[in-house]
């Protein structure tokens, strides 16, 4: 029913065998948006993209198995424990933003998101022309993330507890998370409706997606020593009031391991600053287009 209610709204590229799902809107620069966990296009189509097609060629990427991208083929079905890293993640949307001719792109990546907007530009220095992470996931973080993830994300809760969640989760627990991810502001009006939130609840995408957020920490880790070689203009926004990623765990550091990056500090701002807090997220890009030389 998800899948019939909450369809593709862009196109299919074949990627080496793997249906990678991008939507495409606008005229100008080139500019990749990628989302965050349990996400999907739809995080972005809602309303964001209406407010930069005008002068940016907008392109939002599905992340493998959410939304409407294909895990590659050595992931998947029930019994698999293993995720797809931001590298490979990474990998794979720059192979399809290829077959787009996307050209010096501005990378933005929120939350998750983040993660593999870091990892391609790690991966390919000559590639992006520039990179705005929005409430990143950058830097390893004290603790661990709760027992669900791990149980989600093992070989046995994949197969049995997973089914259970898709079949029984109640849509006031779902939307109560919803309102936790968006605190303190509230979650906006249509967006629940919108978002898709039964396309998450497919078992092989919360699979993916708890094995994917479960598996992240040692990526930052290893990530977070080479962000010193990061040469491109780098825009950070992140709401000081974020208890998803906070703050001065992930982007007070970024800021400072990456040479001249700019921070800008949302007060009062949670965890979606791309729905609350647009203007200062599109401000944001369109100062790392004019020091990238694109405007």
């Amino acid at each position: 029913m998800a899948e019939e209610n909450y369809g593709p709204t862009g196109q299919f590229i074949d990627v080496n065998g793997t249906r990678v799902h991008a939507h495409v809107e606008g005229q100008g620069p080139d500019l990749i948006l990628i989302h965050g966990a349990s996400g999907s296009t739809r995080e972005f189509t809602f309303r964001f993209i209406d407010q930069l097609k005008d002068r940016y060629r907008v392109i939002a990427f599905d992340r493998p198995g959410l939304g409407w991208t294909q895990r590659p083929g050595n992931h998947g079905g029930a019994f698999n424990s293993r995720a797809e890293s931001p590298q490979e993640q990474a990998v794979l949307l720059k192979a399809a933003a290829d077959k787009l001719d996307v050209r010096d792109p501005i990378i933005l990546g929120h939350s998750y998101g983040g993660a593999v907007a870091l990892a391609w530009v790690l991966k390919y220095p000559n590639h992006a022309s520039a990179l705005v992470p929005v409430s990143a996931a950058s830097n390893p973080w004290p603790g661990g993330l709760g027992p669900l993830y791990g149980v989600n994300s093992s070989s046995i809760g994949g197969v049995t507890v997973v089914p259970l969640i898709t079949a029984f989760a109640p849509k006031n627990r779902v939307e109560g998370v919803v309102d936790t991810i968006f605190a303190p502001q509230p979650t906006p009006s249509g967006y629940v409706n919108y978002i898709g939130i039964g396309l998450t609840l497919r078992r092989e995408t919360l699979r993916a997606n708890a094995q994917q957020v479960n598996s992240l920490r040692p990526h930052v880790v290893g990530m977070s020593k080479q962000y010193k070689d990061i040469n491109i203009p780098v825009e950070i926004v992140h709401g000081d009031a974020d208890d998803i990623v906070p703050l001065d765990i992930h982007s007070r550091p970024l800021a400072t391991q990456i040479p001249d990056a700019n921070l800008t500090i949302l007060p009062g701002i949670g965890h979606m600053p791309h729905h609350v807090a647009e203007d200062a997220v599109i401000a944001a890009i369109d100062r790392a287009a004019t020091r990238a030389g694109l405007r």
